[in-house]
């Protein structure tokens, strides 16, 4: 970014290879000189604000509040050991009324699953047509109202980290709502199995997400049993959720913990499938999920270098045990945190020591993140890494309109499918890409330009009522406020405050602002 022509005509025009330059880090991590400071408590407020922006979902005056008050130590030790998700009450309402909130998942999933065999029943062509499109419909809408529910979450929760590492841990373990009804699912896969366990022990969350139906469905192990075998899930379990490409397993590993997963699917019926009389004392059903003796491999076998011996569901157990305390998932899991948080290439002695932390705590993830948060190498970094598309929205009506509750999600939704980033769209196993090369393009930042201007208009649709008559309720964002130039502006180059200083309108301010290269960075 060379100056304010470059950058006004950038955001009125949407010439969005301009921005690339201004998006670039300020220096190369590679070949910053060296003498980085770690955090303290007696951080600035410059540092303090960085800070927000890559721990938080972004800045805005409830945080910065938050950080005066406790001092960024303080704040930075109750991100990582929450007490309390008290969300406002309106916003505390909204999710109330939705229909994951009043049904679970299993409940919602019988219905449904009733719907669709009746669908399938109907003789008339055109009727089925109909039903069957019905039965889809309510799908889709379940799953919006997953994605709702987190968005709501990611603008207004107290507990930011936990809400980041809820999007971290759902795009690692990844399930793509497209699979058969997993958007029934979806809401309680992210809420029971991963943000219950995101801060908590990786062996925890492993478990949660090996016995969750969305997980069994989307990566076929309920049809995986004796004799006819489907390595998928075993392959997936060990490659992208704990040891990682190069974690020192073989296809044998693979074929072998595949064996051990026999058995192991869903159940979405009210019946209990028929079994052999010495095996019914094995069978176990909790919730959708289901254990199958009938299609179980009772043979023993050699995993990871140790024997299995064959006795039914507790081998699970035990391979699960076994991966997420072996050294590599240590490291995989450890570079991953520090590629999301740190850089796209982290350092090779801070994942070390975030890997020995995991280790000697047994996969304590807060007590890794904050070996993390403590060192130099993390302070060196702030404001370097790009936002991908749901840090980039969420971070821009979080500062436009601080705690005010929106009203209607869809509007950010739309932004994230048009940014290719839909909340629970990845297809792949491996999630979304955390590279900064998936998301600096000319087009995506042309997109964010876009946003930028409907946010800072006040008229994004955040506020429009549901309804037969629906209506925008007036909800201007006042961004050239207390937070702007208390502490915001400290930070913002001198090019975009000249920018803003020339903005014709308080709408064009607003959007300069939200299009700048520093509203690009955390």
């Amino acid at each position: 970014m060379t100056g304010f022509l470059s950058f006004k005509s950038m955001v009125a025009g949407g010439a969005s290879a301009l921005l690339l330059a201004g998006c670039a880090a300020p220096d190369n991590l590679a070949t910053t000189p060296a003498k980085p400071q770690a955090l303290v408590s007696g951080a600035t407020a410059s540092t303090a604000i960085k800070v927000l922006n890559r721990v938080t979902w972004g800045m805005n005056f409830s945080t910065v509040q938050s950080v005066e008050a406790l001092g960024l130590e303080r704040y930075l030790d109750q991100q990582l050991h929450p007490v309390s998700d008290t969300l406002p009450a309106a916003v505390q309402a909204q999710i109330a009324a939705m229909t994951l909130s009043q049904k679970s998942m299993e409940v919602l999933s019988h219905e449904l699953e009733q719907s669709r065999k009746d669908a399938d029943a109907i003789a008339n062509d055109d009727d089925k047509k109909a039903a069957q499109q019905a039965y889809q419909q309510e799908l889709n809408r379940l799953a919006r109202e997953a994605a709702s529910r987190s968005l709501l979450r990611d603008l207004y929760s107290p507990n930011q980290l936990q809400e980041q590492l809820t999007w971290f841990w759902m795009n690692h373990f990844n399930v793509h709502q497209g699979k058969s009804n997993a958007r029934a699912m979806m809401g309680d896969y992210e809420d029971r199995a991963v943000r219950a366990h995101a801060l908590g022990k990786f062996r925890d969350l492993l478990a949660a997400t090996v016995h969750h139906p969305a997980m069994l469905r989307y990566l076929d192990n309920e049809q995986n049993a004796v004799g006819h075998i489907n390595e998928n899930y075993a392959r997936e379990l060990m490659e992208l959720h704990t040891l990682g490409v190069n974690g020192g397993y073989s296809q044998r590993d693979v074929q072998e913990l595949a064996r051990i997963l026999t058995g192991v699917g869903v159940n979405v019926g009210t019946t209990t499938p028929n079994m052999r009389p010495d095996l019914k004392s094995q069978y176990l059903r909790q919730g959708l999920f289901e254990f199958n003796p009938n299609r179980h491999d009772y043979g023993n076998k050699q995993f990871l270098g140790q024997s299995v011996k064959g006795r039914g569901l507790p081998e699970l157990d035990e391979a699960i045990d076994r991966l997420s305390r072996h050294p590599a998932t240590a490291h995989f899991i450890s570079a991953k945190l520090a590629t999301f948080f740190v850089a796209d290439e982290p350092p090779a002695a801070l994942v070390e020591r975030m890997a020995q932390s995991f280790l000697r705590t047994d996969g304590d993830i807060a007590a890794t993140m904050k070996v993390m948060f403590a060192a130099p190498e993390f302070a060196q970094s702030l404001g370097h890494k790009i936002k991908d598309p749901l840090h980039y929205v969420v971070s821009a009506v979080r500062l436009a309109y601080d705690d005010k509750p929106i009203l209607n999600a869809g509007p950010m939704l739309n932004w994230l499918n048009r940014m290719g980033e839909p909340l629970y769209g990845r297809q792949t196993p491996d999630g979304y890409p955390l590279s900064e090369r998936a998301w600096a393009s000319p087009g995506q930042m042309t997109t964010r330009f876009e946003i930028a201007k409907a946010i800072g208009s006040g008229s994004a649709g955040l506020f429009k009522t549901d309804g037969p008559q629906p209506q925008e309720r007036p909800a201007f964002p006042q961004l050239a406020n207390q937070l702007y130039f208390q502490s915001m502006q400290n930070v913002l180059s001198p090019n975009t405050r000249q920018a803003l200083e020339q903005a014709a309108s308080q709408q064009e301010w607003n959007a300069f602002l939200l299009s700048s290269p520093e509203m690009m960075r955390r």
